[in-house]
């Protein structure tokens, strides 16, 4: 009866997604219901990783993470872990082929939450944003091409491209909680307690540029994940434009959100496209 165990962890990281983010549950289920639990494990995963750093604070955050690290290599090694998030998440890494350096690279910037608060060159933002997105779009792609190492290598760069988007909004968006709550800076050089128009401009053309380069790779993926892939990113690529219009003071003292409604007609308006051709 393993496969009952099978399915209730992979259960387990579908309930994680969806309590944590409804936006992003939403574009999975747009996905092949044969790669739904795959992205589902992905996300637990970095999920309960993020949680350790940005919620626990009242218990030793670096002996946590450490623990789920090794925990998570020796649920691969064994083939069995009696956490559920784990037990999904290495099924899938064998299942799909998903590089460990890659795994290696997002644990890594989990670490650098715990103790870097600045980034403060091009440099430290660009890894820190690597290992915290770019090697989870990668994750989700090697089982987006299910196998096909051409196909992954054609788009890699694109998938990188749209996680590094979907982080840089989420910077954007979270500039009140990182600062006031966690006392982290990510955008470098920039002072974003006096965040100015000219600056914020700065940062949405540079996510702009990062979408361009992701919408190339998305219409070229299997049509088991493009629909999915593309109202996550219309949904964020809507939040972007209200970020953009939003007036920097104001960023700084709330919380941006596209309501619900809006995200129902944005699910039309990707299922349409995708249904028409028109991507």
């Amino acid at each position: 009866m393993m496969s009952l165990f099978d399915n209730l962890a992979f259960d387990c990281s579908r309930k994680v997604t969806h309590s944590y983010s409804t936006s992003f549950s939403s574009a999975v289920n747009m996905l092949a219901p044969s790669i739904r639990p795959a992205i589902h494990s992905i996300y637990g995963f970095v999920r309960f990783a993020d949680e350790i750093v940005d919620t626990f604070h009242k218990w030793n955050k670096s002996f946590l993470l450490d623990k789920f690290e090794k925990d998570f290599y020796l649920a691969l090694e064994m083939g069995i872990s009696l956490n559920p998030i784990l037990h999904s998440f290495q099924e899938t890494v064998k299942q799909y082929n998903i590089d460990l350096d890659l795994i290696d690279a997002f644990l890594h910037s989990m670490k650098m939450d715990l103790t870097k608060k600045d980034y403060n060159t091009t440099e430290e933002y660009k890894q820190y944003i690597y290992g915290s997105a770019d090697v989870v779009g990668l994750m989700c792609l090697k089982v987006f091409v299910n196998g096909d190492e051409r196909k992954y290598d054609e788009l890699k760069d694109s998938a990188m491209a749209l996680g590094s988007a979907f982080q840089k909004v989420n910077f954007l968006r979270d500039l009140k909680s990182d600062i006031e709550l966690l006392n982290r800076s990510y955008f470098p050089n920039v002072d974003l307690r006096n965040l100015d128009a000219g600056t914020k401009q700065e940062i949405i053309q540079e996510i702009e540029e990062d979408f361009r380069k992701a919408y190339a790779g998305i219409i070229k993926l299997p049509a088991t994940s493009k629909f999915g892939v593309y109202t996550a990113y219309i949904y964020y690529s809507r939040l972007l434009k209200k970020l953009k219009d939003t007036p920097s003071r104001e960023i700084m003292s709330t919380r941006i959100r596209v309501p619900n409604y809006a995200k129902m007609g944005l699910l039309m308006k990707s299922y349409v496209n995708t249904k028409l051709n028109l991507l």
